[in-house]
């Protein structure tokens, strides 16, 4: 599995050293390291501790899907069709504005989420 540059990606994207990382973790930074740059595979119980810590499903962890969350094959909720058909809806100009919405609500929850990370 491919995994190893997702645990990274992930640790860098949370303004994370493996020093630190390894603090809140509980553990050995060398086993880090070395999950980390492939030369070991990472255990069941060590990617569920991950997949908890950066609040990402597993199949992310994996490398299997690139949705952060949840299961990429679950099939859309009555909402998000709702969602989407209203979208549709829209002319090109409102969808514009839409989406630049949608970005500034990521990133503020982005901020939000690393906030409480580094609280921790």
């Amino acid at each position: 599995m491919q995994h190893y540059q997702r645990i990274r990606d992930l640790r860098e994207d949370s303004d994370l050293t493996q020093n630190e990382l390894c603090k809140k973790l509980y553990m050995h930074k060398t086993t880090y390291t070395n999950y980390e740059q492939g030369k070991h595979t990472v255990p069941l119980d060590f990617a569920v501790t991950l997949a908890d810590f950066y609040n990402v499903s597993l199949d992310y962890i994996a490398g299997r899907t690139n949705v952060s969350h949840g299961n990429a094959f679950d099939p859309l909720s009555n909402e998000a069709i709702s969602i989407a058909q209203k979208y549709m809806s829209l002319t090109e100009r409102n969808k514009g504005k839409l989406e630049l919405f949608l970005e500034q609500l990521c990133e503020n929850q982005s901020e939000y989420i690393h906030n409480l990370k580094e609280a921790r």
